[in-house]
């Protein structure tokens, strides 16, 4: 089942059928280590409405109210690889080889709600930055008790140009006004999501795609679990929390985001996550 947030309320899909709840709390309803259930409950109990595709069209808000943003760094080789190559000069590429054998993971702050777009939304590359990327990852709804409930697609802008400096500059290269978008809804399934599940990453530019890359889950490192527990060892999340797994997929060096430019972030059943460079 998929959940998503509207101007009208929680909108609740189950395979081609809607279900309106226009006065549930957001974060109440999402906090729940019995998500599932409670989506199917609500599914046999209400009345189907026809217009579920138009609000998901014209009314779609982002998946995020008091929910913070977190985010895991070199959870795959490809990342390792590129942090290694930005970094080199700065000595950090020994730093991220370190980060990616070792046990305890790279867990950063990302975004709060008023710096993160949805579907549709416009990102943003930093002024004082010359080098900058989307990052696709998984992202994972995850209660306040550390339970993982639902899935989402993350948008994880980066500047690669900041962080090569020095490794030290991560907040800045990763957080910032317009740094992140999630959506476009949250993809909720009894079961974990499958491992060969794949992501892939379209950039347009004008109507031409400029890159395109893909990468299965399978090529994590670490799981998915693993992660959440190191993220609430020390932290409280009242209202849970959305962590960011990493991204397999990093653009080379001879590539950086322009305005306008048009990201697109497939995640099989979860859907596509649509920005725009602003």
């Amino acid at each position: 089942m998929k959940l998503y947030k509207t101007r009208r309320g929680i909108l609740i899909q189950r395979d081609a059928s809607y279900y309106l709840l226009p006065d549930a709390p957001w974060d109440d309803f999402v906090n729940d280590d019995n998500l599932y259930d409670k989506m199917f409950e609500v599914a046999n109990s209400r009345s189907e409405i026809s217009s579920g595709s138009e609000i998901i069209d014209q009314e779609l808000l982002t998946p995020i109210e008091n929910q913070e943003i977190w985010a895991s760094g070199v959870t795959y080789y490809r990342s390792r690889v590129g942090r290694e190559e930005e970094s080199k000069q700065s000595g950090g590429g020994d730093f991220y080889a370190r980060v990616y054998e070792a046990e305890r993971p790279e867990l950063f702050f990302k975004a709060s709600a008023h710096r993160t777009v949805g579907h549709g939304g416009k990102v943003r590359i930093r002024r004082d930055s010359v080098w900058d990327v989307p990052e696709p990852e998984l992202t994972l709804l995850i209660t306040s008790s550390g339970k993982i409930v639902g899935y989402t697609i993350g948008n994880d802008m980066s500047s690669r140009s900041i962080e090569g400096e020095n490794p030290l500059y991560l907040p800045q290269a990763k957080s910032y006004d317009g740094c992140a978008s999630i959506g476009p809804c949250i993809y909720v399934t009894q079961e974990p999501l499958s491992m060969e599940t794949w992501i892939t990453l379209d950039i347009l530019r004008d109507g031409v795609r400029v890159f395109e890359g893909k990468t299965a889950l399978s090529q994590i490192k670490r799981k998915l679990t693993d992660l959440v527990s190191f993220l609430y060892r020390e932290c409280s999340f009242p209202y849970g929390s959305l962590l960011m797994t990493g991204t397999g997929i990093v653009p080379g060096n001879d590539f950086t985001l322009q305005q306008h430019d048009e990201i697109r972030i497939t995640i099989g059943p979860i859907g596509t996550l649509v920005n725009f460079v602003e």
